[in-house]
């Protein structure tokens, strides 16, 4: 990895052996118990490269001169030698292997062709086959205990010697092998003893001069052994069933083997490895399946020229061959992704070729890709899921195979290196894996290659020593934060020595800080945590948290004593930028003392510069928002706004007054009340401050303007400050009242909390109220003279109106419906709710005035219907079908008199006396007590003869009207109204002397219809009279009886079918005697002011003589 890169001293080659590779000085030994540092766990010896100031291009000749050179032959030669197929699909020519190593090599013509030369003249290796038998399944037995003694014969028959063999023949023969070859060529296994499934894993090398026509040959027999006849009879006894095969085996010669079966393999058709189960054939079809035998087959080279590469191991020759192929296939791709492992089919042919002739094992063949791949992870871009599944195939192998002692030592040394360099990788993680989705993966695969490191048996065995990874990484984090932290600040020097210079570069350190906190917080811990349980974000967070501190406390001091508005100014994004590191603290695992708690304290000199810049600046905006408003509502979208520009705007210049709140989150409770009170006031004076410029921009606006434009102008006025009171009721909330509260109730007394920022916020309220009230005020004048002037113009009462109630009424309708209709769309509905109730209360008593001035004029009862009708329709109007004023707001009691005056004085003398009666007769039904006695009546109603019954009882508890203590009462009935009943009479009792409690017991009948009976106030007036002789009877008192009250009348009319149906039953009541209040009863008054008519006053005059009655009797 290019961005990984580190120096590599010359000791680093791949191509020296690992006994010169790695020195063999040690550090000593550390007891067990004790956790040491990686730089102790294994020291390289120092040595000193004469080389390093060599000429690059001296340096790139000497290399290939002595390490490419020696590799390229030790290629050629495999290729000159190479023997059986590779594995992978594609199969390469001589040629082309020969143009891919010239290429990977960049080796010229001549050179390959000089080279080409040199491995011509060499001596040519012995050709060997390496045969592992390693086991048999499923064998025929042979004996007669059902088992077999298996061994195995194996060699390499070349096409002479076999066809010679089977000419000498004179019959078939099993044995193929050692007719066909002498003895010394034939290897043979160990014998197994009665068994089907041996298991030999011996192996043999068989040496053959040509692959062609040659073919590889194992028989497998039954080793066949002379016992005695004791041992024979035993044999029958415990198994008879074996009986034919012991008598085949009696027919045999002695001591010959059983054939088992072959196996026989071109060694042509083979690959150069190959591990398989290959079936047993038989001689012939007598036992076709006769199991399969586990074979592994190389082909190797021995005595392979030595002088190709002076000496070399195969293995480091492996090493380098690798390392050249891998660096050409980079180089080759130029891609910007990792190399994830992968080379061209002629560089894995050629390293299966090499590996397989020189019997490498799969161990070291992992072993030197684990070696080459961490080193060229230093200086390429190799992902680091390769370097991991190497790992795991060490792993693997460790368990399976015994490494010879320098690899050991070399696996040892390579693992400590690149933990090394992990951790070097680790410390520097800000700048190698940048916060991306493409890099930090590659972190999270880094760190999961240092555990698995730490984690492998190889590790554990090879370094000895104590060795916490988890402790490692944090030192590592910890290093690389103080250093990275000394490059920024570095970095961010100020040029000179002036304090705003300085505050400067402070806040260009503490953002390079937040940003790398946030990324640790968000990106970089989740990768530390995941792989190696490290929290990180705890590591740097309390390592930066100690360094900005001692940086931020330096420069503020530096500041003391020279504070003024600019600087303090500068230092605001110091105290936000430290405000937003602070929080994180709260992700933190661990909690302990950090330096920068209470780091507020620092900025206290700063402060009341920073309200006032909020305040003034907040201040000026309002100013030049209403400077610029035309007071024109805005309207934007679906719903109009009502209000205009500068309300808006004002609203925008506030808010930034409550973030700077949340912004100092000032954690001193008793400090920040303080402060809360300051930012609350300042707001208010902006508030105050806002009304009176907005009152003089309309003034300046009006001047030049139309009434109705002028009108506008307030209309939207009062919308802007309802707007700004509507703020104004949310700012507790906005600023978080209840929570300051909760933090200073150990400091500030409740009743000081609210005398103070409540008093603060009412005070502001109450001048928008007043200006608002002020301005509807304003606006409700105009439309009272307005309306006013409508009324009067329907006072046409000397002479009866020659228009009609609807055509007088209508141009005061049609004005109402104009204004309102404006006034609801251009003001808001508080605003125009607020109207609307005064301009209803007005509007009544307009209409109350207009209707008592002059009452004894003519004409004055059509007028007052006009009038009625006028206020109907006005409540009809300023109800709106419910969305505008409630009926209980509109049916005042200003409006309840003003209604029952009209309707009283609309009505004509006898429509009043009915309503007469029909107060009188609620009055009785309200009335509670005896306080002047009661009657007793039995009433009923036959609707067959049309009889009204009145049967009266009793009256009790009589008011003493003599001188001797007692009454003379009587009971006179009476139908009323008059005008209804003409015709009826008045009927009376008899007197029954000097008794308060009389027993009466007398029935009355009246001839009445029903009709009559049912309209609405016809009443019996029952009243009770003290005799006086030969004067007037004193009034005793009077009860009112509703005629529909009485069982027979209610109901259907004449001539309906409940009218035909049974009388109903007489019902018994008692009504309390009632006097009447004199001269309180409005309609009495009203009747009494209608002098012409002689009914009316008639009917007055009774009245008033029982008032006055009443009155004599109640100031007696």
């Amino acid at each position: 990895m290019s961005s990984q890169s580190e120096p590599v001293s010359a000791e680093d080659s791949l191509l020296q052996t690992p006994g010169q590779e790695h020195g063999s000085a040690r550090t000593k030994q550390i007891s067990p118990g004790h956790v040491r540092k990686l730089g102790l766990t294994r020291k390289l010896r120092d040595r000193r490269n004469f080389n390093e100031d060599e000429n690059p291009e001296e340096k790139a000749r000497r290399h290939k001169e002595l390490e490419l050179k020696p590799l390229y032959k030790e290629l050629l030669y495999t290729i000159a030698h190479k023997m059986g197929k590779p594995s992978a699909a594609e199969v390469f020519t001589d040629e082309q292997l020969h143009h891919y190593v010239k290429e990977a090599f960049t080796m010229t013509e001549t050179e390959h062709s000089s080279l080409m030369e040199k491995v011509q003249n060499t001596e040519p290796p012995v050709y060997c086959l390496m045969a592992t038998i390693k086991e048999a399944k499923e064998i025929i037995g042979k004996d007669i205990s059902g088992f077999s003694d298996p061994y195995c014969l194996l060699t390499i028959l070349e096409d002479e010697e076999e066809s010679r063999t089977r000419r000498s023949r004179t019959k078939p023969r099993k044995s193929v092998v050692q007719d066909a070859i002498s003895q010394d060529k034939i290897y043979q296994s160990d014998v197994k003893k009665q068994t089907l499934n041996p298991i030999w894993n011996q192996t043999f090398i068989l040496e053959f001069e040509e692959i062609i026509g040659a073919s590889f040959h194992l028989e497998m027999w039954d080793k066949d052994e002379e016992i005695s006849l004791t041992q024979k009879l035993e044999e029958i006894k415990s198994n008879f069933n074996n009986l034919r095969r012991m008598i085949k085996d009696g027919l045999k010669e002695k001591g010959t083997d059983d054939f088992l079966g072959k196996v026989v393999l071109k060694l042509q058709d083979l690959h150069c490895a190959e591990d398989n189960w290959y079936h047993l054939e038989p001689r012939t079809e007598t036992y076709p399946n006769r199991g399969k035998c586990h074979l592994n087959l190389k082909f190797i080279h021995k005595s392979r020229d030595g002088t190709l590469s002076a000496g070399r191991s195969a293995y480091i020759n492996y090493c380098g061959i690798l390392q050249q192929f891998v660096q050409a296939y980079i180089s080759k791709q130029q891609s910007s992704t990792p190399w994830k492992g992968a080379l061209c089919g002629e560089a894995q042919t050629l390293l299966e070729f090499y590996a397989t002739q020189n019997d490498l094992s799969p161990f070291l063949q992992d072993l030197a890709k684990w070696v080459t791949y961490s080193k060229l992870y230093k200086s390429l871009e190799v992902d680091s899921s390769v370097l991991f599944q190497q790992l795991t195939s060490i792993e693997y192998h460790w368990h399976q195979q015994e490494l010879p002692y320098q690899q050991k030592q070399e696996l040892g040394d390579s693992l400590h290196k690149f933990l090394q360099y992990g951790l070097y990788l680790v410390a520097k993680y800000r700048d190698i894996f940048p916060p991306v989705p493409t890099a930090t993966p590659k972190l999270h695969t880094l760190l999961r290659i240092l555990v698995q490191i730490c984690k492998t048996q190889a590790f554990q065995k090879l370094n000895p020593a104590q060795f916490e990874l988890h402790d490692e990484v944090n030192d590592a984090i910890q290093s690389g934060t103080q250093e990275w932290f000394t490059i920024i600040k570095g970095l961010h020097q100020p040029m000179t020595k002036d304090l705003p210079e300085i505050v400067s570069a402070l806040i260009s350190l503490i953002k390079e800080v937040q940003k790398d906190v946030k990324n640790n917080k968000e990106v970089w811990n989740r990768v530390f945590v995941s792989a190696v349980q490290v929290d990180a974000f705890t590591v740097i967070y309390t390592k930066v948290d100690s360094l900005l501190a001692k940086e931020v406390k330096e420069t503020l001091t530096l500041v003391e004593g020279q504070m003024e508005q600019n600087l303090a100014n500068s230092l605001f994004p110091v105290y936000l930028s430290l405000q937003d590191i602070h929080k994180d603290k709260a992700f933190l695992q661990t909690r302990g003392v950090l330096e920068l708690t209470n780091f507020q304290k620092l900025f206290r000199e700063a402060l009341p510069y920073w309200l006032n810049q909020a305040f003034s600046t907040t201040q000026d905006r309002v100013e030049r928002a209403v400077q610029v408003d035309q007071l024109q509502p805005l309207h934007s979208g679906a719903v109009p706004i009502k209000h205009s520009s500068s309300a808006v705007d004002l609203v925008a210049c506030i808010q930034p007054i409550c973030q700077l709140w949340e912004q100092l989150s000032w954690p001193d409770p008793e400090e920040a009340f303080m402060l809360m009170v300051k930012l609350t006031e300042d707001l208010c004076k902006i508030v105050v401050t806002y009304c009176r410029i907005l009152k003089e921009r309309v003034r300046t606006l009006s001047a030049n303007s139309d009434p109705c434009s002028a009108i506008n102008m307030l209309c939207v006025v009062v919308n802007d400050l309802e707007h700004l009171r509507s703020v104004l009721t949310r700012l507790p909330t906005q600023l978080n009242w209840t929570g300051l509260r909760d933090r200073t109730e150990n400091v500030i007394k409740e009743t000081q909390f609210k005398n103070t920022l409540p008093s603060q916020l009412q005070q502001a309220q109450s001048v928008l109220e007043r200006e608002i009230r002020s301005a509807l005020d304003t606006l409700g004048r105009k439309l009272n003279t307005d309306i006013e002037t409508h009324v009067r113009s329907m006072s046409t009462r000397r002479r009866t109106p020659s228009k009609s109630t609807e055509d007088a009424v209508a141009p005061l309708m049609r004005y109402l419906e104009q204004e309102l209709h404006y006034m609801n769309e251009n003001l808001v509905q508080e605003n125009f709710s607020s109207l609307l109730t005064p301009l209803w209360n007005n509007s009544v008593k307009i209409l109350h005035h207009v209707a008592t001035q002059h009452p004894q004029q003519e004409g004055l009862m059509v007028f007052c219907q006009r009038l009625l009708y006028t206020l109907q329709c006005l409540e009809q109007c300023f109800h709106a079908e419910g969305n505008g004023l409630p009926l209980h707001t509109l049916h005042s009691d200003a409006y309840k008199d003003l209604k029952s005056h009209l309707t009283h004085h609309s009505l004509n003398s006898r429509q009043l006396m009915e309503k007469f009666f029909e107060r009188k007769i609620w009055e009785q039904n309200v009335y509670s007590g005896e306080k002047y006695g009661a009657v007793t009546l039995v009433t009923s109603y036959r609707r067959s003869d049309q009889r009204l019954r009145v049967e009266v009882l009793n009256a009790v508890n009589l008011l003493p009207m003599d001188s001797n203590g007692s009454s003379d009462p009587f009971v006179q009935l009476c139908l009323e109204p008059k005008h209804i009943f003409p015709e009826v009479e008045t009927r009376c009792t008899q007197i029954k002397s000097c008794d308060l409690n009389p027993l009466f017991d007398e029935v009355f009948e009246f001839l009445v219809s029903l009709d009559k009976c049912q309209t609405p106030g016809t009443c019996l007036v029952v009243s009770v009279l003290d005799h006086v002789l030969l004067m007037t009877d004193d009034f005793e008192g009077e009860a009112f009886l509703a005629l529909k009250a009485i069982p027979g009348v209610a109901g259907g009319r004449e001539g309906d079918l409940l009218s035909r149906q049974s009388d109903a039953t007489p019902a018994q009541i008692r009504l309390p005697l009632m006097h009447p209040k004199p001269y309180e009863d409005s309609i009495l008054s009203l009747l009494e002011s209608r002098k012409g008519e002689r009914e009316t006053q008639t009917f007055v005059k009774k009245r008033r003589q029982r008032e006055k009655q009443s009155q004599e009797r109640i100031h007696s």
